[in-house]
């Protein structure tokens, strides 16, 4: 038996990356997993076959979580779809490298509401639409997808690190307002993946582009891997966590 055997999750931003690395563990461990896409339906298509494959239910979404109405619409269909959802795994965002890095000086307003909408209002707007529904649970978990940005601040990242600093503060929040429900509200926050968004970043870094090079510097000897994201979630939903609310767990090899 899986370590969330019988239970549903929404998964924001699942068709590739960190998202479709959760939702296999989570299908792996037990769950069966709504798979939220904005951009591509194949590859979200892609993924719920995936989750198929491991003996769970899967279902589609589209809907841009920096708004407010997709969002309620899609919170209603899956609700009418899966009937009790008890996972929200709030991982759908847009790095830094998607506007280019710019300086906050240089940002512009655009840029500004592309980023702080799908990561930070996105979050925002879905536990607003699914939490008073996920408090019928007998247990229930809300997980905020961060990043190291929320603490390094790094240069060309402000934005960015603005928008992961404030979702930190939703989970924080959150996990006091809903304890009396039996919801757990935590936070995993990675370093550099390898995904898309990670290969993208790098290309715009110092160093070398390749993954493979970036190996030799990394802790450990390897660039973190969305499993490695997934694995962290999947433990935080467990019953091994049952106990752990209200906490960050950074996954980075120990560094930013």
């Amino acid at each position: 038996m899986g370590s969330v055997e019988g239970r549903k999750a929404l998964v924001t931003g699942g068709s590739r990356g960190i998202g479709r690395a959760i939702c296999l563990r989570l299908a792996a461990e037990g769950a069966d997993i709504a798979v939220n896409y904005n951009g591509s339906e194949a590859a979200a298509r892609e993924t719920a076959t995936e989750v198929e494959k491991l003996g769970r239910k899967a279902w589609v979404y589209q809907a841009d979580v920096s708004q407010v109405a997709a969002c309620n619409a899609m919170v209603e269909r899956a609700i009418a779809d899966m009937g009790q959802i008890d996972i929200l795994i709030n991982n759908a965002g847009i790095g830094s490298s998607g506007i280019g890095r710019p300086t906050l000086t240089e940002i512009t307003p655009e840029q500004i509401d592309l980023v702080m909408g799908a990561n930070l209002l996105g979050p925002m707007y879905l536990c607003k639409a699914l939490v008073p529904h996920m408090r019928a649970a007998d247990r229930s978990d809300v997980i905020m997808i961060s990043s190291v940005a929320a603490q390094s601040m790094g240069p060309r990242m402000g934005v960015y690190s603005i928008s992961k600093a404030g979702v930190e503060a939703l989970a924080h929040t959150l996990a006091k307002e809903e304890r009396e429900h039996g919801m757990r509200v935590n936070i995993v926050a990675p370093g550099l993946v390898e995904t898309d968004m990670g290969r993208k970043l790098i290309s715009l870094l110092p160093g070398p582009d390749d993954m493979r090079e970036r190996d030799k510097t990394a802790p450990f000897g390897f660039v973190c891997q969305p499993e490695d994201i997934a694995a962290a979630v999947a433990y935080l939903c467990s019953n091994e966590a049952r106990y752990v609310t209200n906490q960050r767990i950074t996954v980075s090899g120990g560094g930013f």
